[in-house]
């Protein structure tokens, strides 16, 4: 009788849960709150400087679609000139995630400048994952992120 209790009471409480919405996952990684680009980070500010800078609103460049801010006019006028070289690859998303064939957030505290690409983690541990076998690491997620980003929508 109890084999036969368990199992029901688990159907109990997965149907009792609310239903939640689902999230969008969007090809480039932004605040979900002010939709701003890898969290108001300013990108540039990642080659330039020892730590990476909160960029501010009264620097704003949209590059696809998308709001991204910057610490000074400079970066922001150096960000419109190639955004394509200083914007995270992979829109932002883990890029170990990416490698392995799935998409996730990063924390842009959590990141790793490689051959002159912004490369973005959602652990320490994946970037410690990426680091080991950079090279490696790059082309997998470089293979994988067309398949990848084909599922995500545009911010």
């Amino acid at each position: 009788m109890l084999a036969f209790v368990l199992p029901l009471l688990g159907m109990v409480c997965l149907v009792a849960q609310p239903a939640r919405a689902q999230s969008v996952v969007t090809l480039i990684v932004t605040d979900p709150l002010t939709g701003i680009g890898i969290y108001g980070m300013d990108p540039v500010s990642y080659f330039t400087e020892p730590e990476p800078l909160q960029g501010r609103g009264d620097f704003e460049f949209i590059w696809n679609n998308v709001p991204w801010n910057f610490a000074t006019a400079a970066n922001r006028d150096i960000f419109k000139t190639a955004p394509e070289i200083y914007a995270p690859q992979f829109g932002g998303h883990g890029a170990m995630g990416v490698a392995r064939g799935y998409v996730s957030d990063s924390d842009p505290a959590m990141y790793f400048v490689f051959k002159q690409r912004l490369y973005l983690f959602y652990s320490a541990a994946n970037r410690e994952a990426f680091i080991l076998s950079p090279d490696e690491a790059a082309i997998e997620a470089e293979a994988n992120w067309p398949g990848l980003s084909k599922g995500l929508s545009i911010n």
